[in-house]
Parts: C-alpha cells; structure tokens; sequence
C-alpha cells in the first residue's frame, strides 16, 4: 500500500489508548476469539444432528446487517462447491420444511422476526441451527428443540460478522465435510489468521507497518468508494463501507468493481469554472469557481487468485489501490478465500475504530 500521510499522530500509541473509552479498538481485534468460541461449542458436538444429512436446501435466515453480510460472503465462497442449494432469507420461507436445514442468526434475541422464523421452522419440522442470544423470545422459541450456538463472546453488533461466518462455515461443514475440504479450513486456522491480522493492527505498531493505520490515513479526508471484483469481495466491501459508517462516521460506498469502472469519468477532479488549470497560490473562488475536487479514491478489495485480474482492470482508475492480503504470507502457501476474507474484515474494523478516535472524515 502507498506510504499514507496524515495530520494526525495515528503513530502516538497513548493518546490512542487513551482516546479509547469505549474499547474499540478491542472488540475490533476479537474476531479470532469470536471464531474460536464457536469452534469450542462445535467440538462439544452441538451439531452432530447435521453430520451425514442429506437436506433439499440450508436456509440462511438473517436477522441483521452483519448476520447478512456473513450469509452473502458463505454464499457466494461455497455455493459453486455445495450439492446442497445455500439459501439466504430474512425470515423463515413458508416452502421450509421436514426436508431442510435452518440457520436463524441475529444479535437481538428480543427480534420478533427473528423469534418467530425460530418458531416457524421448527414448526414445519427443519432442523434449525440458533446462532443468536439464548435469551428472551429466542429461549422461549427454541424450547430446547434447536441446537444452540449463541455467543460466548459478547461485543458490539457492528463486530459480530466474523461470529456469524464461523457458525455459517461449520453448518455446512457439519453436512458436507469432503466437498468442502481444502475450501474451508478448520475454524481454529481461521481464529488464527483473524487473531494474527489483529496483532500486526495493534495501536503499538508504527504506520508504515500497521495495515489497519495504513488504510485508515489513507482513508480520512477523501471521498471514498470499495469496491469488489467478485462476488465475495463485494459483499466484504459492503461490511468494510457499513463498517466505516457505523463506527467512525466516514460515508463509503461500496460496489462491484465493475459499477465503478463504468463511473469512471465521474471520479476524475474537474477543473475549475474559468478554464486555467488550477493554482492553488493564485486560485479566487469568486472568478475561477471551487476548488476542484480530488478525485475519489476506490479501494478495490481482492481474493490472491483474482488479484492480478483486478489490478489489471482497475489500472484505469485515477486513485486506485488494491486491498488483499497479497505478500504477507510469504513463508507458507496462500490460506483459503474463508482465512483471506477473515483478515480483511479484521483490518477494515480496525482502521474503522482508528478513524474514529482520530475524527472520522
């Protein structure tokens, strides 16, 4: 990534630390403890009933922005590879049957909708998978007839994604283990890649080899766009623009790389209102118009094996730079698209938390 610049000290480690009073920058780095809590209550052998199943369809009920989120990226990773069809819905479909497999994850175990797509499917027979609060209506929904898997790690909603892909991953693991070898690696490979991205983000580590600083200095003060070049990075780069919204402030929208490309022109700075190439020195907003703008700066997120491709599709834009988890892994293969989306997640929530203890936008 381009050296960032900023008139910011993201480099002052006690003014960050302090400037942190609602822990941020800590519920940010527990994604891996998030995963690895969910590998703990698979090993207790929570999801034995699925092992061997042969359902008509896995229903991904999402009761929220990161549970969808998380439903959209195990879609579009394993879909290609699944025999069974991968379904996302916001509730219970009324087709949902004796025949189907059930997954209702939220973070708000007082959701009614989430209560009730609980009590649907079970209603109608599924096997039905709880991936929220056992408390409240969902306790009451449940009635001890759903295996449960809620959080064990409590932190805020707009950290929860990486919970809800590891309870997602394990369903269809659960169900179809030799098809999904070598694409998804075990949950505690996955906890190990989120927790090891967290500590290369810590406030300790200097700009220039900190990720998460890094893409925040280049982040503030610009107008932004993210940007995925497949169906996977999309839905990642929608999380990274709901991400910079919710936490720090910062508007981002996000796209496939294509709907950016076809805007093109439109990010290209315009010159001023007279004509003359833009002076900063000599500039007069009254005779030559504002001051024109910079153009947008994309970030266009990558799996490794689409990498090339983008840079090479995304070298038309005017401030473009590409977000993957490229050289960092030098001394050992490339991980699983599952471990790659996980260490991005986790650096987008962490330049999020920076920019906002330094100001956002």
């Amino acid at each position: 990534m381009t050296a960032p610049s900023s008139f910011l000290d993201l480099d002052d480690t006690d003014a960050l630390i302090d400037a942190d009073v609602d822990g941020i920058l800590r519920f940010a780095a527990l994604g891996g403890a998030q995963i690895r809590a969910t590998a703990a209550a698979v090993d207790e052998q929570i999801l034995d009933r699925l092992h061997g199943l042969h359902p008509r369809s896995v229903v991904l009920v999402c009761g929220d922005a990161r549970a969808a989120r998380a439903g959209e990226l195990v879609v579009a990773m394993l879909a290609a590879r699944s025999a069974v069809p991968l379904v996302t819905a916001p509730v219970t479909p009324p087709w949902v049957g004796p025949l189907d497999v059930v997954v209702v994850a939220g973070d708000d175990a007082g959701d009614p909708q989430l209560a009730e797509s609980v009590a649907a499917a079970l209603r109608r027979g599924a096997e039905v998978v709880v991936d929220a609060p056992d408390e409240g209506p969902i306790r009451a929904a449940t009635a001890g007839r759903a295996m449960l898997l809620p959080p064990r790690i409590r932190v805020p909603v707009a950290y929860s994604l990486l919970r809800h892909l590891a309870v997602f991953l394990a369903v269809v693991v659960a169900m179809e283990a030799t098809r999904t070898a070598g694409a998804v690696p075990p949950l505690a490979d996955l906890a190990d890649s989120a927790d090891a991205e967290a500590g290369r983000d810590q406030p300790g580590s200097e700009v220039f080899h900190n990720p998460a600083k890094a893409l925040a200095a280049r982040i503030q003060s610009r107008r932004v766009a993210l940007a995925g070049d497949s169906a996977v990075t999309a839905a990642l780069a929608r999380h990274a623009g709901e991400s910079l919204l919710q936490v720090a402030g910062v508007i981002a929208s996000a796209s496939a790389l294509s709907d950016v490309l076809a805007a093109r022109d439109r990010f290209i700075a315009r010159p001023p209102a007279s004509g003359e190439p833009y002076d900063p020195f000599f500039h007069d907003e009254q005779l030559d118009g504002p001051v024109p703008a910079p153009p947008a700066r994309v970030f266009v997120l990558s799996v490794e094996e689409d990498r090339r491709q983008a840079e090479r599709r995304a070298a038309a834009l005017p401030d473009m730079e590409l977000v993957s988890v490229v050289g960092e892994f030098e001394a050992k293969a490339v991980p699983p698209v599952p471990e790659q989306v996980a260490v991005l997640a986790v650096r987008f929530e962490m330049a999020a938390a920076y920019l906002r203890l330094v100001g956002g936008c």
